[in-house]
């Protein structure tokens, strides 16, 4: 890629992520919402074409749902982005905008922060319910920020790295494959009767698209803090979790705030015993606020690892001449 086209695409990010800053997640009409309803409609349609069939065939209805959901609205943005000169500005950085999640992460996790510091933990526990799937109801100061801690780890690749990562690669378009397929993971992605076989291309492929970025966020979170305990304990630890994108991003980000995560959580009624993460201190809500710095201060990292990249292929450039 040219140095111009470095700085362009690092001048979109600023713009989309200063765009998340200031105005945060779309109130109403959210284009997610109505892309929600479109994959329902894909789903209802596709399991009736492939109705009775066997594990192989609602694979099958589950892929070809995945592809009619995700790949019109992909093509409808490439095409979009090129049908004016000009309009790539308007494309790329809208699409970003709306891929990335930065302050509605922050606003989640402030509104967890805030009545665990002064004590009301039945606050704190209906608040973090809202952003995780384990039992929330009899959960200690410890385990709210716990689960708390974890969530934004985890999310902030889903919320925001991976966004960057794939608008990096393929610009709005790239970001809006990743939200999207985001998307269908957290609607069929579950391991329940109804979605274990087709779902299975909706979870496959988001872990697909997330590797390289999940990677990507654990270095950024251990670049940013306790830097050789992050890095041994995503090397310790992260082979342990089911997930193979989330351990890494979260044994990282433990270790480089130094506070110990994982470990038992109960989901559904029955406790799951999970490996640890990280070491150090039990979490607290000041240990949300450090795990909300790692994210926002790895998203300007990425800004200007891409902007000094293309300042130094510039200057390359320009010496050569």
């Amino acid at each position: 890629m040219s140095s111009s086209l470095l700085l362009i695409l690092a001048l979109k990010m600023a713009a989309g992520l200063l765009a998340d800053r200031v105005f945060g997640e779309v109130r109403r009409f959210h284009p997610l919402v109505g892309f929600g309803r479109w994959a329902g409609g894909v789903e209802q349609r596709c399991r009736r074409l492939f109705f009775g069939t066997n594990e192989t065939g609602t694979r099958l209805a589950g892929m070809l749902a995945w592809a009619l959901a995700v790949l019109p609205w992909v093509a409808l943005a490439a095409w979009l982005r090129d049908a004016h000169p000009h309009a790539h500005w308007f494309v790329d950085v809208g699409l970003l905008y709306l891929a990335l999640g930065g302050r509605s992460l922050a606003e989640h996790a402030q509104a967890i922060a805030v009545p665990l510091a002064a004590g009301n933990l039945d606050e704190a526990r209906t608040r973090v319910g809202w952003i995780v799937s384990r039992d929330t109801h009899e959960l200690d100061a410890e385990g709210v920020a716990k689960a708390a801690t974890e969530s934004v780890l985890e999310n902030g690749n889903d919320a925001v790295f991976g966004a960057l990562f794939w608008f990096v690669v393929a610009g709005g378009a790239g970001a809006l494959l990743f939200r999207l397929a985001n998307t269908l993971d957290a609607m069929w992605g579950y391991r329940t009767p109804r979605y274990l076989q087709f779902g299975w291309a909706a979870a496959r492929i988001d872990d697909l698209l997330n590797f390289l970025p999940a990677r990507l966020t654990a270095l950024s979170y251990a670049l940013l803090g306790r830097t050789r305990p992050a890095l041994a304990c995503w090397r310790r630890q992260a082979p342990g979790w089911d997930s193979p994108n989330a351990g890494p991003v979260m044994a990282a980000g433990a270790g480089a705030l130094g506070v110990r995560l994982g470990c038992a959580a109960r989901y559904h009624g029955r406790e799951e015993l999970r490996p640890p993460l990280g070491e150090g201190r039990a979490p607290d809500h000041a240990t949300l606020h450090g795990a909300l710095a790692l994210v926002r201060r790895g998203a300007w990292l990425w800004l200007a690892a891409v902007a000094t990249l293309g300042v130094l292929r510039w200057v390359a450039g320009a010496g050569g001449a």
